[in-house]
């Protein structure tokens, strides 16, 4: 009987044994779901650091020496290019990146990074807007933020915005941001492919080289060189032998005024001309863009690379001059 009743017992230990294991196994759960685990705070290197995207980034912070800049207080707003920035850029891995001269990366990486304030996309105006960066001389970059809420920094897409950080905020980006190393005017001296475009800026008189020298802000439609070729234009001879009225008429056709238009901010429908004419603006579906001027009938004008960074604006070169 005794021997019985002890294994009975033993039995009812065991159960209740299991029961308050099992209670507080259950517990145990609960408190983990009520307090998760949370990552440690992370400032913006730490961002970079951690994501898979920013590996050429983070090469390129390293080589600059900029990790102790951007682990500091801040707070900073950082346009972060992904790899495939870096890449389409000429970045084609971290040997490439370690390759450059650091002066180049420094005066690159600078050109993403507004210090002092963290700049939210719901902060943004639906407009565009000019932010003061960190790169030598404070040289701006344009924020434009669209009426359907998408938002570009120059000629770059944001992709994922306000990813927040302890000392400011990050936006992701699909271009590289370049600085300007010039006004129109000398960018296109500067490129072998536009020295009929600067013959005839000069042919036109200090009006024009004013124009796209100064510091009123303008879009130029660069026609190139073989564009010049196909429109009768052979050489510098030949446009020095044409009457000024007809080549300013012909160049103020390429010059959007006022207008700071990256290729994001492009979209289809007619633009009005420096001189008072109107181009229609064609956006493909690969974001290919086509211009059509009165003067061309329907012989459509392509841009064949855009977006080069001025002081005073932005270059879009194109393969046929547009007659007006």
């Amino acid at each position: 009987m005794f021997a019985k009743t002890s294994k009975q017992s033993l039995r009812a230990f065991g159960l209740l044994s299991s029961l308050f294991l099992a209670l507080a196994l259950t517990f145990s759960a609960c408190k983990d779901e009520e307090n998760p685990t949370i990552p440690p705070p992370q400032n913006i290197v730490d961002l970079v650091v951690s994501g898979n995207q920013f590996t050429l980034l983070e090469a390129a912070v390293t080589r600059a020496g900029l990790v102790t800049t951007l682990s500091g207080n801040g707070p900073f707003t950082v346009f972060a290019p992904t790899d495939d920035a870096f890449r389409a850029a000429g970045f084609a891995d971290a040997a490439a990146i370690n390759a450059a001269s650091v002066a180049t990366l420094t005066n690159i990486l600078l050109y993403h990074v507004v210090s002092g304030t963290a700049v939210a996309s719901s902060a943004i105006p639906t407009a565009q807007t000019s932010y003061p960066t960190s790169v030598s001389g404070n040289a701006p970059i344009f924020v434009t933020k669209a009426s359907s809420g998408s938002v570009s920094v120059n000629n770059a897409r944001v992709q994922q915005a306000d990813v927040q950080a302890t000392n400011g905020v990050v936006h992701v980006i699909d271009r590289v941001l370049m600085p300007p190393a010039g006004n129109v005017l000398q960018l296109a001296a500067a490129d072998p492919q536009l020295s009929l475009l600067v013959a005839a800026a000069q042919r036109g008189g200090a009006a024009v080289t004013g124009a796209l020298g100064g510091t009123t802000p303008i879009t130029v439609l660069a026609p190139t060189n073989a564009a010049f070729n196909a429109a009768g234009f052979a050489d510098v001879a030949a446009i020095n032998a044409a009457s000024v009225a007809t080549l300013t008429a012909v160049l103020t056709n390429h010059v959007i005024p006022n207008a700071r238009a990256y290729s994001p901010t492009l979209a289809n429908g007619p633009v009005t001309t420096f001189g008072g004419g109107s181009l229609t603006v064609a956006v493909g579906s690969n974001n290919a863009v086509t211009l059509l001027s009165r003067g061309n009938g329907t012989n459509v004008s392509t841009v064949t690379t855009a977006d080069i960074n001025a002081t005073n604006g932005v270059i879009h070169k194109i393969d046929r001059v547009l007659l007006p």
